[in-house]
């Protein structure tokens, strides 16, 4: 069992930066594939960014250049740098961890862009 969660979200102008942070519980944290995905009202949940154990990491072609997935198992966390942001990365943000069979969310946390 794997318990997730999210900070750092919030409200931030176009261009702007944020960092969401996903504290991880419960189990090895550094086995898991993690990742950030997101869901904005009326829209599927989509991914961001993955970031594998091992460290190898891939995004979404819509935010590739701007965001920065990183982990760092001393800390049981996964990151999220988020550089020029627009209003279409207006989503609530969910943290995932990933083995196997298992599959873990957390609650989210919301990232609105708007000046």
């Amino acid at each position: 069992q794997v318990q997730l969660v999210e900070s750092g979200g919030g409200l931030v102008q176009p261009g702007g930066s944020l960092r969401l942070s996903c504290a991880a519980s419960g189990s090895i944290f550094s086995i898991y594939a993690m990742g950030w995905y997101r869901q904005a009202p009326g829209k599927q949940r989509e991914l961001v960014a993955a970031i594998t154990s091992g460290g190898s990491s891939n995004y979404a072609d819509s935010v590739k250049g701007r965001f920065t997935i990183s982990r760092d198992n001393a800390k049981n966390t996964v990151y999220l740098q988020m550089n020029s942001l627009k209003p279409e990365d207006t989503a609530v943000y969910y943290c995932n961890a990933w083995l196997g069979s298992l599959n873990y969310w957390g609650q989210g946390t919301q990232v609105t862009v708007s000046s």
